[in-house]
């Protein structure tokens, strides 16, 4: 099954591909990779996923604006490269995740992004090497974020 079929089969929306808020691009293809920049939990209505997790938003919340933010990266690399056929394998993946100082469950949150991965490219290719980590405060107050590298079949 190719990755966009697999996608398809999960009956989930991609966000519109986001805009950056910076001097920056989204993405950038260097060789035989393609890395993406920073982004957030977007909806398909282009709002945003917000709140810092332990005190505002639950664990499970988090868990599900990791998956959001995951979705937005996949409308960007099919605004890139446009099909995710074309991504060979998931390289690396950094989770950020707006969280109260006591909150210490960053991976299981970040879990919702790389779960999403796993579906779409397969055990042995959707999934590579991560950190999750906690911050302080996150851009518009977020929920997530997080920035990925991909190998380009």
């Amino acid at each position: 099954m190719t990755a966009e079929q697999a996608f398809e089969q999960l009956n989930l929306s991609l966000p519109p591909a986001p805009t950056p808020k910076g001097v920056y691009k989204p993405a950038l293809i260097v060789g035989n990779f393609v890395y993406v920049s920073g982004h957030g939990p977007y909806l398909p209505d282009g709002g945003l996923l917000t709140g810092r997790v332990g005190s505002e938003v639950d664990i499970e919340a988090g868990k599900a604006a990791a998956q959001q933010t995951g979705l937005a990266i996949l409308a960007t690399l099919r605004a890139t490269l446009g099909s995710l056929d074309r991504v060979k394998r998931v390289v690396k993946v950094l989770g950020m995740v707006n969280a109260t100082p006591d909150f210490g469950r960053h991976p299981y949150v970040i879990n919702g992004c790389s779960e999403l991965f796993m579906k779409i490219w397969g055990e042995e290719n959707g999934v590579g090497v991560r950190s999750a980590v906690g911050m302080g405060s996150l851009p518009e107050n977020i929920s997530v974020e997080i920035e990925a590298m991909f190998e380009l079949a």
